[in-house]
């Protein structure tokens, strides 16, 4: 049962009306005249906008140029309409301008702004996206076709209930995530001091990463696919994955046991372990190792100074990066003897993972709630 009486078990939509998007929602196309008279403080680009991801935290400012004008406000809901299948449609709590290839999408009357982003975040939207889209390379999608995409909008009544009770399953995994991501900080902490004070010697990670190049080419002979959006910030594994039958032509092959690291934007520090045998984006970096293990470099690659190093080092002002020479310049102090320090991380790691199971598991819930709904 849902909240206010709402059983999503049971919906009844005999009362809802079928309508097109482009009957609730409009594309407002505003474009800045001058920076200064109108005090824009937020530039967003693509890379700014989280996949999967219903909210708007990053932005640019004027300090670093740019050739956007396209304005929107707060409520707005900014759809990547480039590679629409990276599902990325957040709502702008903030104004500001925004790249041409960024839809902004505006609630008319009949929609209430806030079940605007569970309209959009959903698979049925996104295929519908995606099929409407031209160009190889990187195809992109029009508002005028998307107008086009039908669904069933419920009277404002039911509305507004329906956006309370899939905003409170929001709140619920953001506040998992802010629990996790405290848990995180304390556990590394507790890792960098104890590093310094074993005995041990300093190598480069050059000579401890030893680089896996294996490629997959479609149809991946492996049904996991790991994208970017798949891993959680700080997390020591990566528990979600898509069917690879809708993954990219080539993928890097990944082993159970492998360490993996995302070389794009190294400021999101998403490196893990692998649990399962897979295909991956090409944006993920795998390694074996020696000297040490997997697991105790994984510790150093998730650690402040290593994320602040490539932080800084990164290439690239849009989607910043790094490379395998980049990373192998950074040095770790290999342990005399680290395996009671892993035993101890390991409680951190328990707890880590039990709610990163929950996270993974509310974030399945609320995809079902929307895609039942809409």
């Amino acid at each position: 049962m849902g909240k206010q009486g709402i059983d999503l078990n049971n919906l009844d939509k005999s009362n809802w009306k079928k309508v097109k998007l482009g009957d609730v929602v409009s594309e407002p196309k505003e474009t800045l005249k001058d920076f200064a008279e109108e005090k824009i403080e937020h530039v967003v680009g693509l890379e700014h906008i989280d996949s999967e991801s219903i909210h708007l935290r990053r932005s640019a400012n004027l300090d670093n140029s740019t050739t956007f004008t396209k304005k929107f406000t707060a409520g707005d809901m900014l759809f990547g309409r480039r590679r629409a299948y990276l599902k990325k449609a957040a709502q702008a709590t903030f104004s500001g301008i925004c790249s041409g290839d960024i839809t902004v999408m505006r609630a008319k009357d009949n929609l209430m702004p806030e079940l605007l982003p569970f309209v959009i975040n959903n698979e049925k939207f996104f295929d519908y996206a995606v099929k409407h889209s031209a160009g190889s390379l990187s195809p992109r999608v029009k508002f005028k076709d998307l107008a086009n995409y039908e669904f069933l909008l419920p009277p404002k009544e039911q509305q507004s209930k329906l956006a309370e009770l899939l905003w409170l399953s929001d709140s619920i995994f953001q506040n998992n995530i802010a629990t996790l991501n405290k848990l995180k900080i304390l556990h590394q902490a507790v890792f960098e001091e104890k590093v310094k004070d074993a005995k041990g010697s300093n190598y480069p990670l050059s000579e401890i990463l030893i680089a896996k190049k294996g490629k997959s080419l479609t149809p991946h002979l492996r049904e996991k696919y790991i994208g970017l959006e798949h891993v959680i910030s700080g997390s020591f594994e990566c528990v979600d994955y898509a069917s690879s039958k809708d993954a990219l032509a080539q993928c890097n092959l990944i082993d159970r046991g492998d360490l993996c690291y995302s070389k794009l934007r190294p400021y999101l520090d998403k490196t893990f372990i692998a649990s399962f045998d897979a295909v991956s984006t090409t944006e993920l970096l795998i390694y074996n190792t020696k000297l040490t293990s997997k697991k105790y470099v994984l510790y150093h690659l998730h650690s402040k100074p290593f994320v602040n190093y490539v932080t800084g080092k990164g290439f690239g002002t849009k989607m910043p990066r790094v490379s395998h020479k980049i990373i192998g310049e950074y040095v770790v102090k290999v342990l005399d003897d680290e395996t009671i320090l892993l035993e101890e991380m390991s409680k951190y790691e328990s707890i880590e993972s039990d709610l990163v199971g929950k996270i993974t598991a509310t974030k399945s819930l609320i995809s079902h709630l929307i895609n039942k709904v809409f």
